[in-house]
């Protein structure tokens, strides 16, 4: 289908989020309705006279908040939306309604957990390594190149990975693709389906549903203070956890360095046992020194790690990486070596050249101090709910969770916050099985996405509405 988006040479905002803007603004009124295909990057740039990279910006920015989703092969479908709000006139001048709110108020604020911080991406820089890219007709990046991804690129992230992040692993252990999703489907045909795979519970869901697609039986297992449980693990029957240590999602817990010693013991207690680490936005940590990922304590080769750049640097760049323990690259050259690389040459060369000029180091530090900012200021605006809710999750990653102390239910928090033209997210949706959210009242807040003037304004309008 065709989307004509009207852009305004006039509006200061840059054409990518115009272009989200106006999508996401039909999605919520239902104009587009779920299952839709939209056009294609390169066709919507096309029809709308803008760079392929504009359209590619705002589909990532879509896709992050949940809005669309990209099928393999496909292309792009608008996602199935529930308890949409959008006060917003439509085409009849009648309100689109998909929830019980006051009719005069709108979704103002919108406390996506998903999104991040497009406002401060690179762009001048980035664009100065595309054309340094191709300046010289370089026909080499035109070419197939190594199935797991330019040697140059996996020297510069085992680099980072190790002087960041504590990782030990040598270049030809790290395989380049174009997202986590992808990871995962090829650590699927390097690991074979005969296993069973432990989760925490609530989990990132998107993990949760490649594994189940790829046809694993997949158990949740409770959590504590310090992450996973290792007694319920052990009952689960699983022989593959997967993880987030550095910064669970969503609860935000930090797994403390003995629940790991826990973890890698299980994981050395068993032939073919693994532990997957997802260390998804470990570089955001705003008290204290950043905590080594778990791969780095493990000396019996049980942990596959996984990484993106997609919450450092931006969605649309959508290069992730895996690193496998020794022992499985035999196996990965066997059964999936043969799969030719997902992510171009060309990308590939430009995320280098961003790595090893020091360009990535500059911006992770600017993107560290402005989500800080952004940190804070959420907290003090807070700061009034602090006598009815519990503040969880602070001091990394780029959301919070507030849990009610008076015990009001989580959809009427998020009923609240929707009369009151605020967006907020219920924990429930984080888990396997919702229905184990329990009792207690829980909400995710998240504030990459949003400017600062909105996020005073949305904690206001929350201490307005659950005071």
């Amino acid at each position: 289908m065709e989307i004509l988006v009207p852009m305004d040479s006039g509006d200061k905002r840059p054409l990518y989020e115009q272009i989200y803007a106006y999508i996401r603004r039909e999605i919520r009124r239902g104009s587009l309705g779920y299952g839709e295909r939209l056009p294609s990057t390169r066709v919507l740039a096309e029809n709308l006279k803008v760079s392929r990279s504009t359209t590619q910006m705002a589909y990532e920015q879509l896709l992050a908040e949940g809005y669309i989703e990209a099928v393999p092969y496909k292309g792009y479908f608008v996602a199935r939306m529930e308890e949409l709000v959008d006060m917003e006139p439509g085409g009849n001048g009648e309100m689109a309604l998909e929830a019980a709110v006051e009719p005069d108020r709108g979704c103002r604020i919108d406390f996506s957990p998903r999104g991040i911080d497009l406002d401060s991406f690179p762009y001048n820089t980035w664009r100065k390594l595309s054309r340094d890219t191709l300046v010289d007709d370089n026909k080499e990046f035109f070419l197939s190149g190594d199935p797991q991804g330019e040697p140059g690129l996996r020297e510069a992230v085992r680099g980072y990975l190790h002087a960041a992040r504590g990782v030990e692993c040598a270049p030809d252990q790290i395989i380049i693709g174009a997202g986590s999703e992808y990871l995962l489907m090829l650590l699927s045909r390097i690991l074979g389906r005969d296993h069973r795979i432990a989760m925490e519970n609530p989990t990132y869901k998107q993990a949760y549903r490649v594994l189940c697609s790829a046809g694993y039986p997949v158990c949740p297992v409770g959590m504590d203070a310090s992450g996973m449980n290792p007694g319920l693990l052990e009952e689960s029957g699983a022989d593959i956890a997967y993880v987030m240590p550095s910064h669970q999602y969503p609860t935000g817990i930090v797994m403390p360095v003995g629940r790991r010693q826990e973890l890698l013991k299980w994981a050395a207690g068993g032939g073919g046992r693994y532990l997957v680490e997802d260390d998804y936005d470990s570089e955001f940590r705003y008290k204290g020194k950043p905590v080594p990922a778990l791969q780095g304590l493990d000396r019996k080769e049980r942990v596959i790690y996984l990484g993106t750049f997609s919450k450092c640097i931006a969605p649309a760049i959508r290069v992730s990486y895996m690193v496998l323990p020794r022992h499985l690259l035999r196996l990965y050259r066997e059964r999936a070596g043969f799969y030719a690389s997902t992510v171009s040459r060309i990308d590939q060369n430009i995320l280098y050249q961003f790595l090893v000029r020091g360009h990535f180091e500059r911006h992770l530090n600017r993107m560290r101090a402005i989500y800080k900012s952004k940190h804070d200021l959420l907290l003090g605006a807070i700061r009034p709910l602090e006598k009815r809710f519990v503040v969880q999750g602070e001091h990394a990653g780029i959301h919070i969770l507030l849990t009610d102390r008076t015990g009001r239910s989580e959809e009427e928090l998020v009923r609240l916050a929707a009369g009151a033209g605020v967006k907020v997210y219920g924990i429930s949706g984080y888990y396997i099985c919702p229905q184990e959210a329990g009792q207690a009242g829980t909400v995710v807040l998240g504030y990459a996405s949003l400017r600062e003037e909105a996020i005073a304004e949305g904690a206001g309008l929350l201490a307005g509405c659950w005071m």
